[in-house]
This record gives C-alpha cells, sequence and structure tokens, in this order.
C-alpha cells in the first residue's frame, strides 16, 4: 500500500522562521501541481536540507520564500510576515541567496560584491569596508589579497565562498541555498560545506538548502525534508530519516550507504 504523503502532519508552530500553511502551485493547469497543499514549519536556527528527485517541487518550495515564485493557494509567512502581503524588494534585502553558479556581478571587485546590499540599504562606506574584510576572515580568503580582485581571477571555490560572503553581508536571520555546491570539485565541496555549517551556527542563521546531494543532506542538516512530485514524503533529523521505513526514503538513502560499504572495502582490500 502506497504510504499517504506527509504533508497533513506538519506543525505550524508559533516561533516558526519560516511557515508553509497548505501552499499549492500549478505550472500549468494540465499538468500535476509543482507543489500540492504542502504544510511546514521551520523553526529560528535550524539547518533544513530539502532532497528529493528533479521534479519534485524543491526549488519551487524555496522561491516562495523570497518571493521569486507565489502559490496559487494556501500561504508563506516569513517571520510571521505573509510574504504574498510584502514588498518584495526589502523582503530579498533581508534574506540571503545562494545558488549553483555564484552570479557575482563580473565589473565589480569582491569587496563591491559583497558589499552591495549593505550599500543599498544605505550603510554608511566605513561600516561597509569594515563588514567585507570581516566576511572575508569568515570564508577564510585574506582581505589583503582577495577584496581588490575582480570575479575573473578567482577559482570556483572561491567565487562560491565570496557568494557566501555577498548572502550574509547585510546580516539576514535567513539563508535560502539552491544546489549551491553542486558545480564544485570534491575536495574543494566537502570543504566549503563544513565551513558554511560553521557561518551557520556562528552567525545564528536559518538554512534552508535544496540539494541532490542525500550525503551532503545527512553530514549537514538538523532536519531533511524529503519530496516527490510535490510532497514531502518524509522529514525529521539525519538519524531518525535512516528508520523511517518509506520505500521511496529507503532507496535515498541505499545510494550514499552503499557507496561508504564500497569505499570501505577497497580500503580493507
Amino acid at each position: 500500500m502506497q504510504n499517504k504523503p506527509a504533508d497533513a502532519k506538519r506543525s505550524a508552530g508559533p516561533d516558526a522562521a519560516i511557515l508553509f500553511e497548505k501552499v499549492t502551485r500549478r505550472h500549468a493547469p494540465a499538468r500535476p501541481p509543482a507543489l500540492d497543499s504542502i504544510s511546514l514549519a521551520i523553526p529560528p536556527r535550524q539547518f533544513v536540507a530539502i532532497v528529493g528527485p528533479s521534479g519534485s517541487g524543491k526549488s519551487t518550495l524555496l522561491r516562495m520564500i523570497n518571493k521569486l515564485d507565489s502559490p496559487d493557494a494556501g500561504s508563506v509567512q516569513v517571520e510571521n510576515e505573509d510574504v504574498a502581503q510584502a514588498d518584495a524588494v526589502p523582503l530579498r534585502r533581508r534574506i540571503g541567496y545562494v545558488f549553483q553558479g555564484v552570479g557575482l556581478f563580473p565589473h565589480m571587485t569582491v569587496a563591491e560584491n559583497i558589499g552591495i546590499t549593505p550599500r543599498l540599504l544605505g550603510w554608511p562606506m566605513d561600516r561597509i569596508n569594515e563588514r567585507v574584510d570581516e566576511l572575508l576572515d569568515l570564508v577564510r580568503l585574506a582581505p589583503e589579497i582577495f577584496r581588490q580582485r575582480m570575479p575573473h581571477q578567482l577559482s570556483g571555490g572561491q567565487r562560491q565562498r565570496i557568494g557566501v560572503a555577498r548572502a550574509v553581508a547585510a546580516k539576514p536571520r535567513i539563508m535560502l541555498m539552491d544546489e549551491p555546491f553542486g558545480a564544485l570539485d570534491p575536495i574543494t565541496r566537502d570543504s566549503l560545506t563544513q565551513d558554511y555549517r560553521s557561518l551557520h551556527d556562528s552567525l545564528a542563521l536559518t538554512t534552508i538548502m535544496v540539494t541532490h546531494d542525500m550525503t551532503e543532506a545527512l553530514l549537514l542538516a538538523d532536519r531533511i525534508v524529503v519530496m516527490r512530485g510535490g510532497h514531502i514524503v518524509a522529514e525529521g533529523p539525519p538519524d531518525k530519516l535512516m528508520d523511517n521505513g518509506d520505500p521511496f526514503v529507503s532507496e535515498m538513502l541505499e545510494t550514499p550507504l552503499r557507496q561508504a560499504e564500497r569505499l570501505q572495502a577497497l580500503r580493507q582490500r
């Protein structure tokens, strides 16, 4: 018997940093909904990974938070504010957003890229410069070396670090990440993901990360939300998710576990 989607089980805590209530989104009338009556509460300071196959609704869910997409039914709240009623520009300026490919402004220096949102918010220049140097230190790039470099002078991992620094420059409490590390080589990716987790903790952020990589989700997140066909089919801490019992969730978990077993076997030869 097919398991019932877990959407109806989400609790709507009053202190949620982000709250979805029965959110439905259809991209075309003749197609199944990208999101089908999704309810989900994300408390402050939690690191949540959203996983699932392509087309499951992960990125659509993420884009609802900063009003890059809008529900056809239901509501999304960010820090108790209804996103539908919010002005998109100030909303986005108080939410960090990192995506694959980064999108640094090619005609701006590293310092100018990091400082763009504080400048738009009217911060004084001395405060912006102080913040730029502070963040370059946090993402492990020496300010005296990197602040005047142009994006084309950076490696892929360095550009992604600058993207993270830019996203947190205006001191947001919420960070959205859409496959942020997918294009990086494995060594750089491992280093950057661990550094970002440390940054999440030290800055007391609420992070929502979309990823196809279940291993990444298991190692980084406090809580994993598994999506399929516009529904949440399972969610919980990594250790609880491993005991979920849902065949689809088990299938997703088996791949990294099989890979770990094969690597262990290679080491023992």
